[in-house]
This record gives C-alpha cells, structure tokens and sequence, in this order.
C-alpha cells in the first residue's frame, strides 16, 4: 500500500478537497508506484457483489420506487475482505468498482422493463423471456460505460474540486481509512443480519409469523397504515427527514384527503377508468383506478420540471464534453491512461446496429440511431449532475421520460405506430436503454472520481465496469423472472411504480388512453408544490403515486435521522454528528440489503417449488401465520406488528447511537 502522508483528516490529501488542476494533485497512490489492482480476485469478488447487491435493489426498486447506492457498503465490504485477506487499496477499490455496477444497472433495468410484464398480462402478443432483458440491460450498460470514457479526463481531472462527486469523495475516504474499515464492516453486516432475519420472519410468503403491514380504514375510504419493513425503514433514515417528509406528505394527501374526495364525488356513478359505480369501489380500487393516474401526472411533471431545472448545467456540460472530448487521450502517466477513443467509438455503434439486428428486441434503423444520440446525451448530463448533486439526486427518471416522449412523438409524427405490440415494445426499449446507460454513467463517474482521489488506473476500472456490467445483467432478466413468477410484477407486493409510469407514457402517447382530467389534476398538483411551494415535486410526486404504507416507515426513518442529527447537534460537533450519522446509514443499508436478499431468495424457492412440483400450493408449505392469535382481541395483529417495528427502530437508534461516549 502506498505510503502517502493521508494528511491531518487521517484519510485523503487534503487536495482531494481543494479546487486545483487534476495534473496538480497528488494521489494516495502515486502515478509511478506499481501495485496490484486488476487481479482476478478483485474482479471475482467485485462480480459476486454485483450481482448480490443487483438482485437486492432489483426487489427493493419493484417495491418501492426507489433503489439505495451500493458503492459505500462495496468499498466497506471490499476493505474488511482484503484486511483478512491480504490486499491493497487499489484491489479494494476495483472490488468496489465491478460490485457497485450491479445496483445502477438494476436501477435502469427496473425503472423501465418491467413494463413489458405489464404488458403481457393485456396482450398475449408479448413475449418477455430471460434473453430479452439480458441484451438491453447489457447494450444500455456497455453504452453508459463507454459514452463516459471520453468525458473523463474533463469531467473528474480538469474539473476537480469544482465537481466533488460526493458519493466518489466518500467511497474514496472509507478506503483510505482501511484501520476504521473493519468496525464499519461489523456494523453492516449486523444490519444484513437483522433485515434477513426479519424478512424471512414476516413476510408474508416466508414464515409470516405476524401482520408486517397493519392498516386503520378512516371515514370515507381514507385509509392509514404501514409496510413496517426494515428496508423501507433504512431507506427512510438513508434519504432523510426532508424528504421523507415530502414523500409521506404526497402519499397522505392522496389517502387521506383525495381518496375521500373521488369517492364523494363519484357516488354511485361509473366513472372512468373504473367499470362499476364508485360506491362499490374499495380504498385500494379507488386508488388503482383513479390516483395512479394522478400520481404519474405528477411524477412526469416532476420529472420534467427536475430535469427543466437542470436544463443549463445540461447545455453546459454537453458543451463542454464535447469539447474535452479526447483532451489527455495520449497521456502516458498510469493515473491518465484510459481506453482508447477508437474503441469507444468503434463499439459503441456495433451496439446499436446489433439491437437493430437482434430479433428479439423490434428496434430499427431509427431506433438504434436515437438510442446512441440520446444515450450520448443523456451519459454527458448525467456525469456531471452527480458530480454536483450525488447519484441519488440524479434525475433519471425524468430523463426516460423525456426520451420516451420525444421517441412517442417521432413514431407518431413519421407514421411508425402501427398500433401493435411492437411499436410498444421498440419505444420502450429506447427508453429502457437510454435509462440504463444514463444511470450506468452516474456510478461510473463515482467510481472513476474514487480512482482519481486513489491512484487506480482508468483504464482498468473502465474494463472493470464493463465486466460488472456484463455479470449483473447476465442475471438481471432471471432475477426479474423468478420476482415477477413468485410476487407478480405491478401487483401489491411489488408495484414497480416507476414502469408502471412509463408504461403510462407509451400508452398514453401511442394510443391516447390515458383518464387526462386525472393527469392533469397530478400535474398541477405538482406544479403547486415546486412553484407555489418551491418544495422537490418530483419527492411529492413519487410518494402521491405510492400507497401510504410504504411512505408511513420511510417517514418513520426519516424522522429518526432528524432526531440523530438534533441530539449531536446540541454537542456542537460536526464530526461527531457525521460519524454517528455514517454508523447509522451502514447499519441501514445493511437492514435494506438483508431485507431485499431475502425476499429475492424467498422468490427464488417459491418458483423453484412451483416449477418442480406444478403446484403453487406447495410454496406455501413452509408458512407458519399468525390467524392463530389475531382473534384475541380487536387489532391484536396490527398491534403485534407495530410493537416488533418498534424494537427493529430501536436497534437501528442505538447502533446509530453507538461509539461514543454518551448513553444511546
């Protein structure tokens, strides 16, 4: 390992924080020092990571929405394996550049295909098999990667300290502080641990042991309850109180306010979407027929709006990506050596004419032209959003669903919508792989930033996030499979509520099926929020699109990072109050990770048994339930199950809590 003075924060040179020419910065491991860094036991390790944390997020997205970086849990899991092991940084770092590859590319995958489930429920026509997913998950990712490689030596060396790459600084920092790493690992991976055992306990089609998701109707259909999960409780202390707090606040005014007012309004009339007369319609109906639409009016709004925001650091950043297109391309030095630009641009159209030509997608000629100029596009912006906001707050959404817009609108215009199910599916795949290879970027870009602060060799953390890629979506459209099989894609276990969206744009565009009164009614709902309010509409959006039980533990976590950060702040220690909150950010990623594996491998057996035995019953075998003690009084179960959430909140406060010197 390289003997660097780290400086007086006992980790990076103080210039990894300091605005200054990259040339001018020294690594932590020097241009000239040789050490192991592409082994194949890095990549190995880094491949089984990805694919682990890519099917996790793969379920956690499906469910929620929302999916959690994996690249600070990578580094931190990469330090402890290396400190029993034996290995140096730069090994360590290319374990988390392959293994963080799988989460982005789950991140892409989910957003948008499976929408084609969705599909193939109404339309028999279409066809979703293992092979279809696999290529446009890889094609999108191989783009995300290799568009980034000529943006580099701008983007992370030019403009450093000007672009800090939050999520890259941090990975960066947990590395070099390698003699910390090992009790960070410690408290992961008890996170892990608690958030499977959890699972595997409550969920409904594991155990089952108590009501994991209690509910209280209130008058007029309005409905109050929760998903009490431990991932949804991590994602709510990761995210935030902010916005938590606005995510819960869209889904409470969905249940509890417009619900209430659609059912009034509609008494006993038909009204469209729905085929019976409101008064017969359920919370959960109402919901379906009516608010989803309203929701995805404000998420595209949202999204839009995000992406509107955006629109000059956008112009900005495409011109001057195209402008340090190539610059350092020559450079000798190991610190500056990439893949060469023939490569890229030699590759990357190969691509788009094999998804032309590959029967199983219905792309044409048109469609992989757009997909490499939106691709292109969308890589520029988003490597230099997240270099200025983080990965999480990159607006992928709103990019797809600029992209499908735009690619609706040319079909229509050019006379290509024949109305059948591939003109569907070859908009959605554009869409699928300009979201991929968009969010594929951003976490390349924090990788090549955590290698830049390091001393790692682009080049081969480029071929590392190429074989990332490869591995995870090789699984990605079995893991997809095997979830849609055991847990129904779009049904209530797993709503995949951003493919239902875009599923809506295509619709919507293609065929003008879409409730506008209740689009629109989202749409300025959202506008209020961000222009009236001057809140994230796209935060509101997403929870206004989502029930409320899955916002009600989100909040809950959310508000719990609040309390954290009041009781250190009234210490008047800002270091203090940033370890405490790291402990309890890998603590929760640890229960969002437990928690989503072992839904992944309960998906795993349901299907597994219901293949081999024919008999769908028989993957029920193993549930034990809780009907035999909920008939003890009125909400013993929902009871049972707040009061167990409890205790796995007051695990996540104490670890959150622990290390220092006063009481947790």
């Amino acid at each position: 390992m390289a003997t660097v003075d780290p400086g007086p924060r006992g980790g990076l040179p103080p210039q990894a924080y300091e605005t200054l020419p990259g040339d001018q910065y020294r690594p932590y491991v020097g241009a000239r020092e040789q050490i192991l860094e592409f082994t194949p036991r890095a990549v190995l390790i880094g491949a089984v990571l990805g694919i682990v944390f890519g099917a996790a997020n793969a379920y956690l997205g499906l469910r929620v929405g929302l999916t959690v970086s994996a690249s600070i849990p990578a580094a931190v899991m990469a330090v402890a394996i290396f400190r029993i092991w034996g290995g140096t940084i730069l090994e360590s770092n290319m374990v988390q550049t392959v293994g963080s590859a799988g989460e982005s590319l789950a991140a892409g995958v989910i957003f948008t295909l499976p929408a084609l489930f969705l599909w193939a429920r109404e339309d028999p026509a279409i066809l979703v098999s293992v092979t279809q997913i696999t290529v446009i998950a890889l094609f999108g990712g191989m783009l995300g990667v290799l568009f980034m490689i000529p943006l580099r030596s701008y983007l992370i060396s030019r403009e450093h300290g000007k672009l800090p790459y939050p999520e890259g600084t941090a990975c960066a920092e947990v590395q070099v502080a390698g003699d910390v790493g090992g009790g960070k690992a410690r408290l992961l991976f008890a996170g892990l641990g608690v958030g499977a055992v959890y699972q595997a306990l409550a969920n409904p089609r594991g155990l089952s042991l108590w009501n994991e998701s209690p509910a209280a109707p209130l008058p007029g259909k309005a409905q109050i309850g929760g998903d009490f999960t431990p991932e949804l409780l991590g994602v709510g202390f990761i995210i935030g109180p902010r916005i938590a707090t606005i995510m819960f606040s869209g889904s409470a005014l969905a249940w509890l306010i417009l619900i209430p007012v659609i059912n009034a309004w509609g008494g006993n009339d038909v009204v469209y979407p729905a085929t019976v007369p409101m008064a017969e319609l359920g919370s959960g109906e109402i919901w379906s027929n009516y608010i989803r639409y309203v929701g995805a009016g404000a998420v595209a709004f949202g999204g839009i709006a995000t992406l509107a925001k955006s629109l000059p650091t956008m112009v900005e950043s495409f011109k001057l990506g195209l402008g340090g297109i190539g610059r350092g391309g020559g450079a000798t030095s190991r610190t500056q050596r990439d893949l060469s630009m023939r490569f890229v641009f030699t590759l990357a159209p190969l691509l788009a004419v094999a998804l032309w030509l590959w029967p199983g997608v219905p792309v044409n000629l048109l469609g992989a032209v757009l997909i490499v100029l939106f691709s292109f596009f969308f890589v520029t912006v988003s490597s230099r959003i997240v270099g200025l906001i983080g990965s999480s707050s990159n607006p992928v959404s709103g990019m797809t669903i600029a992209a499908l817009l735009l690619t609706s609108l040319i079909w229509v215009g050019l006379g290509l919508n024949d109305g059948t199910a591939a003109s569907k599916v070859a908009v959605l795949a554009v869409g699928a792989v300009v979201c991929i290879s968009a969010a594929i970027a951003g976490d390349t870009s924090q990788d090549l930033k955590t290698g830049f602060l390091l001393g790692a060799t682009p080049r081969s953390q480029q071929i590392g996030e190429l074989i990332g890629v490869i591995t995870s979506a090789a699984v990605m459209g079995g893991v997809l499979i095997v979830l849609n099989e055991s847990y129904g894609i779009g049904g209530a276990e797993l709503a995949a509520p951003q493919a239902n969206l875009m599923k809506l744009v295509v619709d919507g565009v293609l065929a003008d099926t879409l409730p506008w009164m209740f689009v629109i009614v989202g749409m300025a709902l959202a506008a209020v929020v961000e222009f009236g309010l001057r809140l994230p509409s796209l935060a509101f959006a997403v929870g206004l699109y989502l029930p409320v039980s899955l916002m009600t533990p989100i909040f809950v976590g959310g508000m719990m990072r609040r309390a954290l950060t009041r009781r250190f702040s009234a210490d008047g220690g800002g270091e203090r109050l940033a370890e405490q909150r790291e402990r309890g950010v890998l603590f929760g990623s640890g229960l969002i990770a437990g928690a989503a594996l072992v839904g992944v491998l309960i998906g795993g057996a349901i299907y597994v048994v219901t293949q081999v035995t024919g008999d769908p019953s028989r993957a029920a075998q193993w549930i034990l339930g809780h009907d035999w003690y909920a008939g003890l009084f009125p909400g013993f179960s929902e009871l049972v199950g707040t009061l167990i959430f409890a205790g796995l909140c007051l695990l996540l406060w104490r670890a959150a809590n622990s290390g220092g010197t006063r009481e947790a």
